[in-house]
């Protein structure tokens, strides 16, 4: 079954994109949540029509995209985490703590575009994650947990 999704899937494509599924999963999930909708030869014309014009604004976009990625690898993240026992953290810090240390930054980046190297940091130490700006932009961004000012 061939489908023009209207947002990004995780793990299936981009807005926009035309992907083949399996009949189930396209018409038991995917359409009812308003996730895709099917590829007629009359809805891939629109399609077509729609990118072709929006590929001149979407220049603009992935160069602001570059833009915050450059500002955003010249940063140095260090997040306060209470400290156990050694290096052990109470909790963990993971991408939602990330994104508020980038909003104290003056950086408003939703959590979902960002994802930790390894899940969840449990230890105190340098950490990579990466934020996905674009679907053609993203960025690595080394952070530090450090432990938290008595």
């Amino acid at each position: 079954m061939e489908l023009i999704l209207k947002q990004d899937v995780e793990g299936l494509g981009f807005k926009d994109d035309i992907v083949t599924v399996k009949n189930g999963y396209g018409r038991n999930f995917l359409i009812p949540q308003g996730y895709a909708s099917l590829a007629t030869p009359s809805a891939k014309k629109v399609l077509e029509e729609n990118l072709r014009q929006r590929a001149y604004k979407e220049k603009k976009v992935i160069d602001d995209a570059n833009e915050l990625a450059e500002t955003l690898q010249a940063l140095e993240i260090k997040i306060a985490a209470k400290v156990g026992s050694g290096d052990k953290l109470f909790g963990s810090v993971n991408n939602i703590n990330l994104a508020e240390a980038l909003e104290k930054e003056g950086h408003e980046i939703d959590k979902k575009f960002i994802s930790v190297v390894g899940g969840h940091v449990k230890r105190l130490g340098k950490y990579d994650a990466v934020i996905r700006l674009h679907r053609e932009v993203s960025v690595d961004l080394p952070f530090e947990v450090i432990a938290q000012a008595k």
